[in-house]
């Protein structure tokens, strides 16, 4: 293409350059087509040895005398050590930011929550270290474990209006949730598109809506708008409203909030009444009544800063986030009749220390930390 383009106009025309580029574009898609046959057929692969495997193992576990599977899942003690000290090496390189606090919310009967500020990538809790196969192995299978728990995690990711894996962090979690087999949850594509369906009802439903009304006489501006805009944004979600998806084959994760936000956020004045926070407080609704009781949330809203993005910026958007998560973790005590959960939230890499700390020093102030009494005797 480079080639053509520096002899456009010489001895080529904007005809061979279209013929170039579509060509181009057509072997590219054959070549995406290729390697996708190539992974739906090795994850069917995979997935039917797995189930062949956990069949035998089921039924050699019942014959106390058959030990050889027994001893294929278990872990070495000097595997594991490998691991961790791998992962922890890792983790320096990384030099993540982390600060832990313990907070105790309501009025009469209080409940003990924790609270966690980090400094890192949301697909860091994603993504399996591949420092070596054993830890991969006990990422998976720690998971697992606690895939039918009552304690779930889950995350909050920051998506367009469009319901689809093809850009931005949708196509970097797609990634990541490709790289291992999902033996129990269907692949994100097949997700996504019955979000898509359901999505399709949902509007069709409401445009049908609109349109009574709109017939039964109740003619006004507003709902030519509304029918117009559900013409238009016929298979999009709007800002603050979410999906889910749901993995078995990630790290630390279980359940993925997509939630929906526009350029809005990245403005200095959206209020507690912005579509992104309803959408926080809906999301944390939906942890109550399904046993999610570890959540992940972009502190800021954002998942990298720009250059509006200031400390003052910074500062008034943490509290805010902050504030309105406390209400709504206040509220889950009516929900769920008061349950610990661990809240995490997260504020992008690129992020400075120094203004870390200070939303560090902020969390406390806002949420009332306990401070530790030291009880002396009078003599």
């Amino acid at each position: 293409m480079e080639k053509v383009m520096q002899e456009l106009g010489k001895s080529l025309t904007d005809q061979d350059v279209n013929s170039l580029a579509a060509q181009h574009f057509e072997s590219q898609q054959d070549l995406e087509n290729k390697w996708s046959n190539e992974l739906k057929q090795s994850t069917a692969i995979q997935k039917q040895e797995y189930q062949e495997w956990v069949i035998k193992l089921h039924q050699d576990l019942k014959n106390p005398n058959n030990s050889s599977l027994s001893e294929e899942i278990k872990v070495q003690p000097s595997q594991f050590r490998e691991s961790v000290e791998a992962n922890g090496r890792i983790y320096e390189e990384q030099r993540k930011l982390e600060e832990s606090f313990t907070i105790h919310l309501g009025a009469q009967l209080k409940t003990m929550h924790n609270l966690r500020l980090l400094r890192a990538d949301m697909l860091d809790f994603c993504k399996h270290k591949r420092n070596h196969r054993s830890g991969v192995k006990l990422h998976r299978l720690q998971t697992a474990l606690s895939l039918y728990s009552t304690s779930l995690c889950g995350l909050v990711l920051l998506v367009d209006n469009r319901i689809n894996s093809y850009s931005g962090i949708k196509r970097d979690f797609a990634t990541v949730c490709q790289e291992c087999t999902d033996f129990h949850f269907p692949r994100i594509e097949e997700q996504l598109q019955v979000v898509q369906q359901v999505v399709l009802y949902a509007r069709t439903q409401r445009r049908s809506k609109l349109k009574e009304s709109h017939d039964s006489g109740n003619r006004n501006g507003g709902s030519d708008d509304k029918a117009k805009n559900a013409d238009r944004n016929y298979l999009n979600i709007l800002p603050g409203e979410f999906y889910i998806t749901r993995h078995s084959n990630l790290s630390e994760i279980h359940v993925a909030f997509h939630l929906c936000v526009d350029d809005n956020v990245k403005s200095g004045n959206i209020t507690a009444r912005d579509p992104a926070i309803m959408g926080l407080r809906n999301i944390l609704k939906v942890c109550c009544t399904h046993d999610i009781t570890t959540i992940s949330i972009p502190l800021l809203l954002v998942h990298d800063m720009s250059e509006e993005m200031t400390i003052p910026w910074c500062l008034r958007r943490a509290e805010l986030v902050f504030k309105c998560v406390k209400g709504f973790m206040m509220e889950m005590a009516s929900w769920d009749g008061g349950i610990s959960r661990t809240v995490q939230f997260l504020v992008p890499q690129s992020i400075s220390e120094e203004m870390f700390y200070q939303l560090s020093n902020m969390l406390p102030q806002i949420f009332r930390v306990s401070s530790t009494l030291t009880l002396t005797s009078k003599h």
